[in-house]
């Protein structure tokens, strides 16, 4: 099945634009996992509609709800790869699905990679792209820096140049779903704490916390899971920090391929993500008719 609309991100911003094309009758799919900043927040009181505070979770199942009631796919899944051909591709843990247009509401990035030097040798040794730069080393020994399925995706993606990798996850419990274990096996694994990265003008080494070193020629960062950063690095999506460029119709430098909510830069606030949604929608479902419906 090919959808006309992926929405990669179940958060407000995803929801919304959702609950608008499913009404316009475009066949729409959301994947993402249940890990939305909105589930920390106890109590929020300045959202439009609620005489009184609304917790975090339950305001985000109301809105899941309200999506599925109208027809709308929801897939709790990691995407962890966008490909652009004549359609969208998301390959995501668990499948590959294809879209006519593609939503990124994947929020802002949060996880920090504590490893000392890392901002040091980033473009000298240190990459967050499989895509752009594992051709530089080929036969080199490398190694991807995280612990979960992300991780082995990116791994699998440095195959293609290297055999040695090492898997390090920094003394974080390895995450891996049960059908990639497989791939798994195919690396080296080091679940060491690491202390330092070291080297002069390139990466040379990564120290460890018990005084212990190891060679590498190359670290590939896949820490906690795949956001829209990852995705604008591998795609040439244009970005401006840590946030997608976006237009005021929500567009990115992509045909098809719009961002909404926190992963844009925005003001963090959930009535901007669901206002951002929902103009997104709008020109979704016009590039959607007249690029022509599937199916």
């Amino acid at each position: 099945m090919i959808y006309d609309v992926i929405v990669i991100g179940k958060g407000p911003a995803g929801i919304s634009c959702a609950i608008y094309t499913t009404r316009a009758n475009l066949k729409t799919l959301v994947i993402g996992k249940s890990d939305s900043m909105l589930l920390k927040a106890d109590k929020i009181e300045n959202y439009y509609g609620f005489e009184n505070p609304i917790g975090g979770k339950e305001l985000l199942d109301t809105g899941l709800k309200q999506a599925l009631r109208l027809g709308a796919q929801i897939v709790d899944d990691e995407v962890v790869s966008i490909e652009k051909t004549e359609k969208f591709r998301v390959i995501s843990v668990n499948g590959e699905y294809e879209a006519t247009t593609v939503l990124l509401a994947t929020g802002a990035p949060v996880v920090r990679v504590p490893v000392k030097n890392i901002d040091k040798f980033e473009g000298s040794g240190v990459s967050y792209c499989t895509t752009c730069d594992g051709f530089f080393y080929r036969n080199k020994k490398v190694g991807v820096l995280g612990y979960t399925d992300f991780a082995i995706h990116e791994a699998n993606e440095l195959a293609a140049f290297t055999q040695d990798i090492t898997i390090y996850t920094n003394n974080m419990p390895l995450n891996i779903s049960e059908n990639l274990n497989e791939s798994l096996s195919k690396f080296k694994v080091n679940t060491a704490k690491i202390a330092e990265i070291q080297g002069q003008e390139k990466i040379e080494e990564i120290v460890f916390a018990d005084g212990s070193k190891e060679l590498v020629q190359g670290l590939f960062v896949a820490y906690g899971s795949a956001s829209s950063t990852s995705f604008a690095l591998k795609m040439g999506i244009a970005t401006e920090g840590k946030s997608i460029t976006v237009n005021d119709k929500m567009e990115t430098n992509i045909p098809g391929l719009f961002a909404a909510g926190d992963c844009t830069g925005v003001f963090k606030q959930i009535s901007v993500a669901v206002g951002q949604g929902a103009i997104a929608s709008r020109q979704m479902i016009d590039y959607v008719r007249k690029t022509g419906k599937d199916g």
